[in-house]
């Protein structure tokens, strides 16, 4: 960091916020009316939180983290520490590490369906998705592995239930975009997933017209949408008819589109973009409109956070929010009032206290050579959709993270697990995109908010420099939290990329769950 100049410095924060005012402006095939940006909107595009959420206090049975909330320290790191990992009002109950867990993986009832990821899955027993049955939380066993043209080219982040229709959906990325194939599975057995569609999809010569990235069901379930990253190329596959899917809508929707989140009637999506989203009216496909025609409605962007993952709706009173997260720089989960559709505002910020800018430095110190990521929020779900009362997040080397959130005013952390490093095991973890890619060390994903403490003066680089400085490649001393832990009772059913999947216990002085809890993920 020493040798950094002043243009050096300065240059990716101008080119992230030339990118969003691009996003601003650009016209997609979807039509769109000129907005004035005022002072208000400006304002929120450039604030930065700068306030952690309280931290959890920790009681008996705990092995608390020994430095800033949300960190692995260096040292930590490098005395082996990190292999035992930390945990707060948490434990594990049981585990299936296999060849680790993908990048997102899903669950439906006592089961749980572990991501692939291309092209290590393909060198490892149980290539393709891997299937457990859960109905023993201790001992989860591998059923069988779905091995279809989508399930072998890896998942990334298109594997989704919907738990009402009892469908489980995913398309094939190999590489950061997929074309092409998807497959839709009946889980009435949930250990034992029938495929539905052998034609279209699946046929390796039917591809669908579509490309992907990330992907979610409208609330009914009836819609499967699917998002190809750049540049905003968003599709809408009809699945009412499981059997034989097809393409009803395709669009841009600006220069990137990543994951998404939905009103309860499915007639809003909140498509995640470089750093925020756009508000979008999809009724026309919701009510299969012929030539259905999609409208922006309002959007929101920052600076304070990029890549944008994915919105779930809530409501608190009656009123309707996003929990929105971010994951690139730093910029941790945001509640956004939706309740203007054409008007978005950010009320409240959830960060730990190493994803502050006065704490940049220390991030950088102690996650060189960890990976492409520092210390980023990456899929959360609520424990239900109307008055939430938990909140629990993947959080990449940081573990799950558990919140408080029954009053949004007054968020605080409960618990925590961050799991045991696996540290020297490369070569068990073929499925694990944090074991593949790292053979590159440099935390890529912080550098945005590095650079601006920097810029603020509240970088030290003598903090910044720790023994970890020269380690450019990747030595697993963290793992990747990278799914959504979908609430079971006062259980987490979860996976990390090299982990793999772990049923959690919330321990009952911190969490009770409500009579109506329903896991919440947004799509």
């Amino acid at each position: 960091m020493r040798s950094l100049t002043t243009m050096g410095r300065v240059r990716p924060l101008a080119l992230l916020v030339a990118g969003v005012l691009a996003a601003m402006m650009l016209p997609g095939s979807v039509s769109a009316n000129p907005q004035f940006i005022g002072g208000d909107a400006v304002r929120e595009f450039l604030d930065v939180g700068r306030t952690a959420v309280p931290r959890a206090e920790c009681g008996p049975g705990s092995m608390p983290e020994s430095g800033l909330q949300g960190d692995v320290p260096a040292a930590d790191r490098d005395s082996g520490r990190s292999t035992q990992g930390y945990r707060c009002n948490m434990s594990m109950v049981g585990n299936y590490t296999g060849r680790g867990a993908g990048i997102t993986s899903t669950s439906f009832e006592h089961c749980a369906y572990m991501g692939s990821f291309f092209p290590g899955n393909l060198f490892a027993e149980g290539r393709g998705v891997q299937v457990l049955d859960v109905s023993d939380p201790a001992n989860p066993r591998p059923t069988v592995t779905l091995t279809e043209p989508a399930m072998l080219g890896s998942t990334w982040e298109s594997l989704k239930v919907h738990a009402d229709r009892k469908l489980l959906v995913g398309t094939g990325v190999p590489a950061g975009v997929g074309v092409g194939y998807l497959s839709v599975y009946d889980i009435s057995d949930c250990a034992y997933p029938r495929l539905l569609n052998p034609g279209a999809g699946t046929n390796l010569l039917m591809p669908l017209p579509i490309t992907t990235h990330e992907a979610g069901f409208s609330p009914d379930g009836t819609t499967y949408w699917a998002s190809g990253l750049t540049p905003g190329f968003v599709s809408a596959v009809d699945i009412s008819d499981p059997v034989h899917p097809r393409v009803i809508w395709q669009g841009l929707t600006g220069i990137e589109s990543h994951g998404m989140g939905f009103s309860p009637d499915g007639t809003r999506m909140y498509i995640s973009a470089l750093s925020g989203f756009t508000v979008l009216d999809v009724g026309a496909i919701q009510r299969r409109e012929p030539a259905p025609q999609v409208r922006h409605l309002g959007r929101i962007f920052w600076t304070d956070g990029q890549a944008t993952q994915h919105s779930i709706a809530v409501t608190y009173d009656g009123r309707p929010y996003l929990y929105t997260v971010d994951e690139g720089g730093s910029g941790g989960v945001k509640l956004i009032d939706v309740s203007d559709d054409t008007a978005p505002k950010v009320t409240t910020k959830i960060k730990l206290e190493i994803n502050l800018p006065q704490n940049q430095d220390a991030a950088i110190g102690s996650s060189m050579g960890g990976g492409a990521f520092a210390y980023e929020s990456h899929y959360c779900a609520a424990d239900r959709p109307d008055d939430p009362t938990a909140l629990a997040c993947g959080w990449i080397s940081s573990g799950i993270r558990v919140f408080d959130v029954r009053d949004p005013g007054d968020i605080h952390e409960i618990a925590y697990f961050n799991p045991p490093a696996r540290t020297g095991r490369f070569a068990d973890l073929w499925n694990s995109p944090h074991a593949l890619a790292s053979v590159i060390g440099f935390p890529a994903l912080g550098v945005i908010p590095a650079v601006r403490a920097v810029l603020e003066g509240d970088f030290d680089p003598s903090t910044a420099l720790t023994s970890r400085t020269d380690n450019i490649f990747g030595d697993l001393s963290t793992d990747w939290c990278m799914s959504p832990p979908e609430w079971r009772g006062d259980q987490l059913y979860v996976a990390c990329a090299d982990n793999g999947f772990m049923v959690l216990q919330l321990h009952n002085d911190v969490y009770s769950p409500p009579a109506n809890q329903q896991s919440t993920v947004g799509s």
